[in-house]
């Protein structure tokens, strides 16, 4: 089956191949128009998103929205992840909100809303959350966005191997429960 992926970013992207491939699901990549992400939540951005897509292409779309919520900062960046402050500057934008933050206060979660629209009008939306703590420093070389700055455990998720990020990350546990639904969707 082929589902066309309403996302530029491409490391979004990789994560969804290396879950959704396994499962026989093709992603296609295609030019579309840029949707402005300027719902209340995460998953109303998702949906407007993958429900543009659907219309455009005329084939199922799927669509993420996801973001950083820090508890100290009153939920913040949360649904302005990605315009929380200018491009190169976001991890350090939090760290220097963060600088007096005790340990036990540095609690935060990351939340992942997909949503993937039918022509037709069927609409599968699932959400997943990771829950860890806003380190001190940037730490790792891999992951993305704010992956550095996110502790999980004793690793930042910019330390951990795509198979241990994808088995606790929230668009892990997002694109899992998906999974689930696609296969009741499709046995019903």
């Amino acid at each position: 089956m082929q589902f066309v992926i309403a996302s530029h970013n491409k490391h979004k992207i990789e994560e969804f191949k290396r879950i959704l491939n396994p499962l026989g699901i093709e992603l296609i990549e295609a030019e579309l128009t840029e949707v402005e992400e300027n719902g209340e939540t995460f998953m109303a951005n998702a949906y407007k998103k993958a429900k543009s897509a659907m219309l455009e292409t005329g084939l199922p779309s799927i669509a993420d929205d996801s973001g950083l919520c820090i508890d100290a900062l009153g939920g913040e960046p949360g649904v302005k992840t990605a315009r929380y402050a200018p491009v190169g500057q976001r991890k350090l934008t939090v760290l220097k909100n963060m600088e007096n933050v005790p340990e036990e206060k540095r609690t935060a979660y990351f939340v992942a809303a997909i949503a993937l629209c039918f022509p037709g009008g069927d609409v599968i939306e699932v959400e997943g959350k990771c829950y860890g703590k806003i380190g001190y420093e940037c730490k790792g070389e891999g992951g993305f966005g704010y992956d550095p700055i996110f502790m999980y455990g004793k690793k930042s998720f910019s330390e951990m191997s795509d198979e241990e990020k994808d088995a606790v990350s929230h668009r892990g546990i997002a694109l899992r429960k998906l999974e689930e639904r696609l296969k009741e969707y499709f046995n019903r």
